[in-house]
């Protein structure tokens, strides 16, 4: 099945200047770019790039809650309350803050599944529990601890969309239509068809 998902190297592949490396491991891996732009995103793109839903926001509060408390972090202290709402708010708002810091490598692939092959390449979210040979197992350098510490996002270098369906509210937030290229690739000839 032939998939797109969006890949965004965030700003800290960017300014550690690990974008060829990142590149050439999805390629390798046979992913095709479809369409690619280096954009200094705005608040407004960034807010919409994270969900808005009282779902995520308590899901990513929640995960942010136990990872201060496996941590040893005091979270009233640290984050001024203990509701996963707000904490969730505090972490897309903090993930938005990172996504405008810098430029951002926004990136269209397009392969047999995509999707779960890019993020089988990326690893996990939290750079400590990436395993070693994905891109944030080799690369990341980022801990939750200092993240949450310091009141920011964790530094992961790279997004990939999670679902079909996020693959395609992602693309179409980040790129025209018109900004997509169809063209085959060599191994295209000989394995897909």
């Amino acid at each position: 099945m032939i998939q797109r998902s969006l890949v965004l190297l965030k700003p800290d592949a960017v300014k550690r200047g690990i974008v060829g490396e990142v590149l050439h491991r999805f390629e390798r891996a046979g992913l095709k770019m479809v369409a690619v732009r280096m954009i200094h995103a705005d608040e407004a793109l960034a807010k919409k790039h994270y969900p808005d839903t009282d779902e995520w926001k308590l899901i990513v509060g929640q995960r942010t809650i136990d990872d201060c408390e496996k941590y040893g972090i005091d979270l009233m202290s640290n984050m001024g309350t203990t509701d996963p709402l707000k904490v969730g708010e505090m972490v897309k708002q903090w993930n938005v803050d990172f996504l405008i810091s810098g430029p951002v490598l926004a990136i269209v692939f397009e392969g047999v599944n995509a999707i779960e092959r890019i993020r089988s390449l990326v690893g996990h979210t939290v750079p400590a529990k990436a395993e070693p040979g994905t891109i944030r197992g080799d690369f990341s350098l980022d801990s939750a601890i200092a993240a949450n510490r310091r009141k920011r996002t964790i530094y992961n270098l790279i997004h990939a969309s999670g679902s079909p369906e996020e693959a395609e509210q992602e693309i179409k937030l980040w790129f025209k239509e018109e900004d997509i290229v169809s063209y085959r690739r060599v191994h295209e000839d000989l394995y897909l068809y």
